[in-house]
């Protein structure tokens, strides 16, 4: 009997341990069902019923959006320059007409033609990665790696200069996100491509002295990060047709 009755209450208290267990399992679905209401009730309180994906800002679409608002604006600029050129010509015999045609090549307002370099910064391949040490940041082109080669090549007597399909000036300004580029309103992927007119010896030597460029070239080896460097026995680079405003950020 003893045997029995012992055997007796192990099982009733497996039982009874059994049903604590699931009122337990069943009170802590309870509190994760209120706790999930409690997200969605937040959620539709600060989407205000709707996506917050869909409020959320798409950078992407925003830069894009805003690049194509800058072409616009760019070619109207454009056209009114030359409504203003157009009557600058007219004033015949205008005594500033050749100081102002001066100043516009000085400032970089005209096209400009001559041998030129051209050079083109790539980010290195992903599989760069296996390399022990390496992270994803050391294979992008980095806005100091592009500053290094602009200043190299103003310092080697540059007369004038093209980052990818706009005249850049000395007080352009462009900025690095990731590995996008953003200048004068426009946004940029890899391959970055610097057309330069001038000295060719000389400024080929300015970016053999530069620190910056000799830094980049130093991760070229590493990781393979891209760099080719062409001569052009001539071509022709366009007017810059930003604004000559100095803003916060070209100031930066």
């Amino acid at each position: 009997m003893e045997a029995g009755g012992e055997r007796h209450r192990t099982a009733r208290t497996a039982h009874t341990a059994g049903r604590t267990a699931r009122g337990r399992t069943r009170i802590g679905v309870a509190l994760v069902m209120v706790l999930c209401g409690v997200l969605f009730a937040t959620t539709a309180r600060l989407s205000g019923g709707g996506s917050i994906r869909d409020e959320s800002s798409d950078v992407v679409g925003v830069l894009q959006e805003r690049g194509r608002d800058i072409e616009r604006l760019t070619e109207e600029n454009a056209t009114m320059r030359a409504e203003v050129e157009g009557l600058r010509g007219a004033e015949a015999g205008a005594p500033t007409a050749e100081g102002a045609e001066h100043v516009a090549d000085a400032v970089g307002l005209s096209e400009v033609s001559g041998p030129a370099l051209r050079i083109t910064l790539t980010d290195a391949p992903s599989s760069a990665l296996s390399i022990p040490g390496t992270e994803p940041n050391d294979l992008v082109v980095h806005q100091q790696d592009l500053e290094a080669y602009i200043n190299a090549l103003w310092a080697g007597g540059a007369e004038a200069m093209m980052l990818q399909d706009q005249r850049v000036i000395n007080g352009s300004a462009f900025r690095c996100a990731g590995n996008t580029l953003l200048l004068e309103g426009r946004v940029y992927s890899p391959p970055f491509v610097v057309t330069v007119i001038g000295p060719i010896d000389e400024m080929t030597e300015a970016l053999e002295d530069a620190p910056g460029v000799e830094a980049y070239r130093t991760w070229v080896g590493h990781v393979g990060l891209g760099e080719k460097i062409e001569t052009l026995e001539t071509t022709t680079l366009p007017a810059f047709e930003g604004s000559l405003t100095l803003t916060a950020e070209a100031a930066a």
